[in-house]
């Protein structure tokens, strides 16, 4: 995992939030809160929350006298994310590392991550920091992408990227997509201590939301851009013009929808 593949900062979250945003990751945002909205909890504690995307839906959908607790690795994400609320809403934000969350033991009786998972540098010890804040019979609910395969979007941006730079292709893409495999995640949980551990895989057939945009996005949302501005030489406008006509060319056929898959966790303590 390169050092920088969890570094959404500078233009990257204006760019995450209205161009992926709407294309892959509010449907799966609308089916996390959905089920986090019928577990009963006093405090719910939200990890890699980036632009408030689920954080916006869980609100929406929790008891009003429920505290919400929106963290972030990134700062400038949770800026984007704050603006989205208002003042008197019950929603606090802070700027922690899912690796060592700034709580006390058993603090939360529910705890939510969107596509952040993949990103810890250590998922097991994740669960295990997860486990500790939480309060005994306490939930984890989360999702992962399915491989590069089953979400041909990335599949497509990966390929794109690479015939730009042969002999040292970016990374980026290999990072949110490694970690598809629903038995690899339940060994992880496992080892950390997790016994009750449920998942469903959810497929969707998705409209492209503005494939200009989602083009853009592919490359500025994410640290992939700072990848290509390492190397040099390339100019990041020109890899977005070739995923654009990568996706038209892939996805034209069928009315501009692409398949989606991702699997859901829902865990006890």
């Amino acid at each position: 995992m390169s050092s920088n593949s969890a570094s959404f900062v500078g233009d990257i979250p204006s760019h995450y939030d209205q161009g992926l945003g709407p294309n892959i990751f509010t449907d799966y945002a609308e089916k996390l809160a959905d089920l986090c909205s019928s577990i009963p909890s006093e405090r719910v504690l939200e990890l890699a929350a980036g632009t408030g995307i689920v954080s916006r839906r869980l609100r929406d959908r929790l008891h009003p006298d429920s505290a919400l607790v929106v963290t972030d690795l990134n700062a400038p994400m949770l800026e984007i994310a704050k603006g989205k609320f208002s003042e008197d809403e019950n929603v606090e934000f802070s700027t922690a590392d899912a690796m060592e969350l700034p709580f006390e033991d058993d603090s939360f009786d529910l705890m939510v991550c969107q596509f952040g998972v993949m990103f810890f540098p250590d998922k097991t010890e994740s669960y295990r920091e997860a486990a500790r804040v939480l309060k005994p019979g306490g939930r984890y609910v989360f999702n992962v992408w399915s491989p590069m395969t089953e979400n041909p979007f990335s599949e497509t941006a990966h390929r794109t990227v690479a015939q730009f730079f042969p002999d040292d292709p970016p990374g980026f893409y290999k990072v949110p997509f490694h970690y598809g495999d629903p038995e690899v995640v339940r060994a992880d949980l496992v080892a950390a201590g997790w016994k009750d551990i449920r998942h469903e895989t959810i497929k969707l057939t998705k409209p492209i939301v503005n494939v200009e945009k989602f083009a853009t996005a592919l490359v500025y949302g994410n640290p992939l851009i700072d990848e290509i501005k390492e190397r040099g030489d390339v100019n990041p406008d020109a890899v977005v013009a070739e995923i654009l006509s990568a996706l038209q060319k892939r996805f034209e056929i069928s009315d501009y929808k692409m398949p989606l898959s991702a699997t859901v966790f829902d865990c006890r303590l």
